[in-house]
């Protein structure tokens, strides 16, 4: 598998792509980053033929890289039989010097040198050059000294235009049994052209006459995309060796069907993302009041064991996020096996991580963290919904009502702000069986990212003799509670808040005011439903409150500009979280106050 970290080096890659017979047309190629072409000036692995991943913000392939390798050691360890390698790769990451300067690369090194991931091949394209000028303004650390400290392979190339000893490196690499290689090849950016080592080769072209001189240089036929018949062969030859590696694959494939039929059936199964419906009959029904948080870490081990790719992990934060899976042991270099993954206080890592090991296939990836701290995670998150991953995040601490830990912990804008991330699902169950449907969206969904947001603090189960089936969640937004004629008010809530909601209405109703409540859990998944739907739940030409422990600025396009939104538009305080409730409104009779003051009602 091949991830280009250096993601602005697209053109390079579709070109090899083009020349390795993969179904890109010189006619594509002549189309780069033009409007509907499939070569777009980054790469996007849902466009081109070939392309493993999208990448382009700097450090993410790599994080992505060390994914992959994570998904073969798993997939391996728990597919291959004695004669029968049915998953065994390399990965390869080409990563530039911008690359190495995030963070997150060292994130992820750290985690790829602990768990010895042998299989991955990092090759830094060391040019010594970055968009602003030499990397020398920036950067003087070691860096091969840096990964050789994470537990790397560590080899360096002077002459990065000597093919023999860049191959020379990688079968070295290829040798070692307990730690992840990193090659150092020194290149120079625009090799060959008046701008050689120049900062403005980065992104500005050359221009017709610089490109001439260039091809005289090395010379090469002055004709615009000039192709030579050895280069059509060498493509021709290269789509006969990928059918008859294909081919040979596939009888491989078959014998190893014939001798482990389950194996084989559940291996197809993985890589098409259907993750069977066994699960579903383990799917917990809960009685008793507790954290979401709490629910849905028995929602998790109770199904873990029916979907054994399910690979499990959290920053540092297992118990706090209930994300553990008891008895299923912790991956590890001598534990490939292991369902449990500490990426350590690594947000950012552990999301492009779960990113590269949904982009190899066969895994389903989880992992945990409070919910103010999936702003660490973020640009991973907005990858995955961008290049369509299932991957599923749990996202605990909901809400100001965290308590003593104070305004650094308490999330006050993470819910509205994940919710404008496009194709991102977030899920807010507000009660212990609304987390356990929650967990089957999110596993059912095949085409992104979902994420699954909890309480800290304890929470009622609803009774479902009195209201309606937590099942009404998958269409995002449900009447929970209604009058028998047309509503005067229609209050909408998410997660905790609904329980807030309903003591609203039957104090509203004491007054004889005829409210409903919208248990609003999903904004992206109500607003897929028919319009009829939506219209039914949520009326025109009525009266509308929404409570919600965040910033309110999202709920407008549901109440409207006269609508009354009781929300939090302030960073929250250290404070036992019952008197932060009292602190904040969020109590029924203030909220009774609230609406009847917004709306004029005596």
């Amino acid at each position: 598998r091949f991830v280009l970290s250096a993601g602005h080096a697209s053109a390079l890659l579709y070109s090899l792509l083009f020349l390795n017979g993969y179904d890109i047309s010189i006619e594509e190629l002549k189309r780069f980053r033009q409007l509907d072409s499939i070569t777009p000036g980054h790469p996007e692995n849902i466009l081109t033929p070939g392309v493993e991943v999208t990448s382009g913000p700097l450090g993410q392939g790599f994080g992505n890289g060390v994914g992959m390798a994570i998904a073969e050691r798993y997939l391996s360890s728990y597919f291959n039989r004695d004669g029968f390698s049915v998953v065994d790769h390399y990965t390869y990451v080409l990563a530039s010097d911008g690359d190495l300067m995030e963070g997150i690369s060292s994130e992820a090194a750290a985690l790829a040198g602990h768990f010895k991931l042998n299989k991955l091949i990092v090759i830094w394209d060391n040019n010594k050059v970055t968009i602003d000028g030499p990397t020398s303004l920036a950067w003087s650390e070691n860096v091969l000294e840096r990964f050789h400290a994470l537990g790397w392979y560590v080899q360096d190339i002077e002459d990065g235009y000597n093919l023999a000893k860049i191959e020379e490196a990688v079968r070295n690499a290829k040798e070692q049994k307990d730690k992840p290689s990193f090659i150092s090849v020194r290149t120079h950016i625009g090799y060959g052209s008046r701008l050689q080592d120049d900062c403005r080769a980065h992104g500005a072209p050359l221009g017709k006459e610089a490109v001439e001189e260039m091809k005289k240089r090395f010379n090469w036929p002055l004709e615009e995309f000039y192709i030579p018949e050895e280069a059509w062969r060498y493509r021709e030859e290269k789509i006969k060796n990928g059918v008859k590696m294909e081919e040979e694959w596939r009888r491989i494939f078959e014998r190893y069907r014939e001798n482990y039929p389950d194996l084989a059936d559940l291996l197809l199964r993985c890589f098409n993302r259907d993750w069977g419906k066994e699960y579903k009959k383990y799917l917990p029904v809960f009685t008793e009041g507790m954290a979401t948080r709490a629910a849905s870490g028995k929602v998790l081990n109770a199904i873990a064991k029916h979907i054994p790719t399910m690979l499990v992990g959290s920053a540092d934060l297992f118990e706090s996020t209930n994300t553990y899976l008891h008895g299923l042991g912790d991956f590890q270099a001598d534990n490939p096996l292991g369902r449990n993954i500490h990426y350590g206080v690594r947000e950012h890592a552990m999301g492009a991580i779960m990113n590269g090991m949904a982009y190899h296939g066969g895994i389903l990836p989880c992992g945990g963290t409070f919910l103010v701290f999936s702003d660490y995670m973020r640009p991973t998150i907005r990858l995955a919904a961008m290049a369509g991953l299932q991957v599923i995040y749990v996202f605990s601490h909901d809400s100001v009502w965290i308590g003593e830990d104070g305004p650094t912990h308490q999330p006050v804008e993470q819910l509205s702000s994940l919710r404008l991330i496009p194709n991102l699902w977030v899920i807010r169950p507000c009660d212990p069986n609304e987390v356990s449907v929650a967990w089957e969206i999110a596993i059912e969904r095949k085409d992104g990212p979902t994420a699954i947001i909890l309480t800290r603090q304890k929470v009622p189960v609803l009774d479902r003799n009195i209201y309606p089936t937590a099942d009404n969640i998958k269409k995002g937004a449900y009447v929970l509670a209604d009058t028998d004629s047309s509503p005067d008010i229609v209050i909408l809530a998410s997660g905790s808040e609904v329980h807030l909601a309903l003591q609203a209405k039957r104090m509203l109703e004491d007054r004889g005011i005829k409210t409903r409540i919208v248990n609003m859990a999903s904004f992206e998944i109500f607003e897929q439903q028919e319009e009829k739907y939506k219209l039914e739940v949520i009326p025109r030409n009525v009266r509308k409150v929404a409570i919600e422990a965040g910033r309110g600025l999202c709920w407008y396009k549901y109440v409207g500009e006269n609508g009354l939104v009781i929300s939090i538009e302030r960073f929250g305080k250290s404070a036992p979280y019952q008197d932060l409730i009292k602190d904040f409104g969020f109590e029924g009779e203030k909220i009774l106050y609230e609406i009847l003051g917004h709306f004029k009602i005596s």
